[in-house]
């Protein structure tokens, strides 16, 4: 035991907690109760309590059952200093790349991951500020208003989408937000098959901004890029004439590099 171990300030519970989630890593996503125990050093009971606590904040996201049952980080981690970003390494990857982008369209963009009923941001090159809020690494927006969102939420079964839409109660942030679930399901129906999102002023009054989804190895959608423009700088017919096409090759250029990782 350490010296800082041994002191009365230490609070043992908290340091076993946060050994419970650098158990997990970009070469070990996914893992049972018996490895996290195995890796975090502790017992499986106590490795079950961590896990349960953690899984009812939504730090932790449990799946299957019995001997079976599975666990890995959500977004959510990104509150507590990046673990999630660094098991995924997609900041890393998709950084260059915004960058790239942003220069090619003189325009902010951004990658964000989808978080339950939200999009959490993980990588963001501004160039103007063109929304009310400051928008930074692990701002969060509700998924259904948003063009990062729609085609996170296109990327789930049906179910799984229809369910996030639902958990976020969808109310009018505009007069143009929509919020009708039906409606919703037609739009999400339609970003899946076209492959990109167009949002008007549905977030916030004269934000347009369009979204491409990112694949990762097994062809998933694991997060998504955009860029977001001012209504009184850009038409709807030049975000898809010019825009879309630059982010879609930038969204095939980081797929290509998502499916080596």
């Amino acid at each position: 035991m350490s010296d800082a171990e041994a002191s009365a300030d230490f609070v043992q519970s908290l340091a076993r907690g946060l050994a419970v989630i650098r158990a997990f890593d970009g070469d070990n996503a996914d893992l049972t109760l018996s490895e996290v125990a195995r890796r975090s050093v502790m017992p499986r009971a106590a490795a079950r309590r961590f896990l349960r606590t953690l899984e009812t904040l939504a730090y932790v996201r449990g799946r299957g059952d019995g001997t079976g049952r599975t666990y890995a980080l959500t977004p959510r981690v990104l509150e507590l200093g990046f673990s999630y970003l660094s098991a995924l390494s997609l900041p890393e990857i998709v950084q260059p790349h915004l960058e790239r982008l942003s220069r090619e369209v003189d325009e902010s963009v951004s990658a964000a991951v989808l978080d339950g009923p939200d999009i959490v941001y993980i990588a963001r090159v501004p160039t103007r500020r063109i929304m009310s809020v400051r928008i930074t690494i692990g701002t969060r927006f509700p998924a259904y208003a948003t063009s990062l969102g729609r085609v996170l939420l296109a990327g789930l079964e049906e179910d799984a989408a229809a369910a996030a839409v639902s958990a976020s109660a969808p109310e009018k942030l505009t007069d143009r937000t929509l919020t009708d679930p039906a409606a919703l399901r037609q739009e999400l129906a339609r970003v899946g098959e076209q492959g990109w999102a167009l949002v008007d002023g549905e977030l916030e009054p004269g934000l347009r901004s369009v979204a491409a989804p990112l694949h990762g190895r097994s062809g998933a959608v694991v997060a998504a890029l955009n860029v977001s423009t001012s209504s009184t700088r850009d038409s709807v017919e030049h975000l898809v004439e010019e825009y879309v096409p630059a982010l879609l090759r930038t969204a095939g250029a980081i797929d290509a590099e998502l499916r080596l990782v």
